[in-house]
């Protein structure tokens, strides 16, 4: 399909000499004889590439392009001008021109300027795609008067730069929460960096969060820029930040009271300007009374706290979060549309949930994958979350909700398999800590893993 380039400049011999010349090279070309002409067919023709000339008439082309980023942010815009001077230049490219060329025009700088043009035109709109996507990807989703709390909460703490510290439980969509506090920020166009503090090792956390020199310590061949580098005039978001170590702990109170972090290996200082999401599973307060965690840290992340609702505080979400994750995994996996029953949606609704929103999540998509009917039933449901203890349940109940087991050998297999995800959830899924809670060797945990085929990404 032919790209739709518009012109807009008031003489007319430049407006019939630029559509010959891309008319020739293959365009659909528009012309508007003034700025508020030109306006009026962006709106109208939406074209992939303007050429606008500076001096006109009426309204001059610098004030039509600061209006133009308000109808399409995303429109390539060459600049002209028959009197170009660096700082028309610099103006036209803090308004979002992307390219600056002179009266007379030559040829080759016209054609060079739209294959340029129209391949950034194409990069924005995909890239803006891909936003979206992502946004959808992390939509908090439900109405229920818990969650309307929330986001409450996220509304009136997003547009300051105050720090938030997200607590709940494992799965509960902490993580969703930060992001929507970014994505409603002054910050929102910056990175959303984010660092998964039980996830790497005590030994390579204050590299990955400060950066280092190259030869800072055995296996530092290369410099490092650190996450809070990274995440410069934006967000980072700490999660699990009840298991940094001591050490770390003081550094990140530095970055929050000083704005400056220093790498591994330098003595140099660096100022950041951050935004600090922390967000835990932990009780702090108990970590704080055990000597585990800093009292001073804990006053500076907690200056507004969220609480994230486990997913059984919020039943009536459940509904919306099947639909919501039905159709991502429909558009993710190219699969068929499937849906669930009414008595689907209630079995759902009437689980235990220890996992949260992400084992409702994982149970979904297993449901997706595994039923051959376009509609999933409430059998569907119970064959799969039959270990879900009922809402009601006491512990003959929860045991009668187990699946039937041929065997005593394999209702010991089910009955540990079930036992032992619950601990690792509990536990955020760190096999050290989870090994010594339950007082058995690592290695031993580690073999039952592979026994059962536990996984974190399947089991949740």
């Amino acid at each position: 399909m032919k790209s739709r380039l518009l012109v807009i400049d008031d003489e007319p011999a430049i407006r019939e000499t630029m559509r010959m010349l891309l008319e020739y090279d293959g365009h659909d070309v528009l012309v508007a004889a003034s700025g508020q002409e030109g306006l009026a067919m962006v709106e109208k023709e939406a074209p992939d590439l303007v050429f606008l000339d500076v001096k006109m008439p009426g309204i001059d082309g610098l004030e039509v392009l600061s209006r133009l980023r308000g109808l399409n942010d995303f429109l390539p815009v060459v600049v002209v001008s028959a009197h170009g001077n660096t700082t028309t230049a610099l103006e036209a490219g803090r308004l979002g021109a992307f390219r600056f060329i002179e009266k007379p025009l030559s040829k080759d700088y016209v054609l060079d300027a739209v294959r340029e043009g129209l391949e950034l035109g194409t990069l924005r709109r995909e890239n803006r795609q891909l936003r979206s996507a992502l946004e959808t990807r992390h939509q908090v989703v439900g109405e229920s008067g818990g969650l309307r709390s929330v986001m409450d909460q996220v509304r009136r703490a997003a547009p300051t730069n105050a720090t938030v510290l997200i607590l709940g439980e494992s799965g509960a969509g902490k993580e969703l929460i930060a992001r929507a506090v970014h994505r409603n920020s002054l910050r929102a166009r910056e990175r959303f960096v984010q660092v998964n503090c039980a996830a790497i090792p005590e030994d390579l956390i204050e590299s990955e969060l400060f950066g280092h020199e190259r030869g800072a310590f055995t296996g530092a061949t290369e410099k490092q820029t650190g996450k809070f580098e990274q995440a410069d005039r934006g967000t980072i978001f700490l999660d699990e930040v009840g298991d940094m170590s001591p050490k770390t702990q003081a550094k990140v109170l530095r970055v929050l009271q000083e704005g400056e972090v220093e790498r591994l290996g330098s003595a140099r200082t660096i100022q950041v300007d951050v935004r600090v999401i922390a967000a835990t599973n932990k009780d702090l307060e108990e970590e704080i009374a055990e000597g585990r965690f800093r009292e001073d840290l804990y006053f500076r992340l907690s200056v507004i706290p969220i609480k994230a609702p486990p997913l059984r505080a919020r039943r009536d979400d459940i509904p919306a979060l099947v639909s919501h994750f039905t159709a991502q995994f429909v558009q993710e996996h190219n699969r068929r549309p499937a849906s669930f029953s009414g008595e689907a949606i209630e079995a759902l609704k009437q689980a235990r949930w220890r996992g949260n929103i992400r084992e409702l999540k994982n149970v979904v998509e297993r449901l997706l994958i595994m039923s051959e009917r376009d509609v999933i039933g409430a059998r569907d449901v119970a064959d799969v979350v039959g270990l879900a203890e009922p809402v009601d349940a006491v512990s003959l109940g929860a045991a009668a909700a187990m699946p039937a087991a041929a065997t005593l050998r394999a209702f010991k297999e089910v009955t540990e398999r079930s036992w032992l995800v619950d601990r690792l959830r509990e536990h955020a899924w760190n096999i050290s800590k989870t090994a010594e809670v339950i007082d058995t060797p690592r290695s031993n945990l580690y073999k039952k893993l592979e026994q059962y085929g536990i996984r974190q990404e399947v089991d949740g």
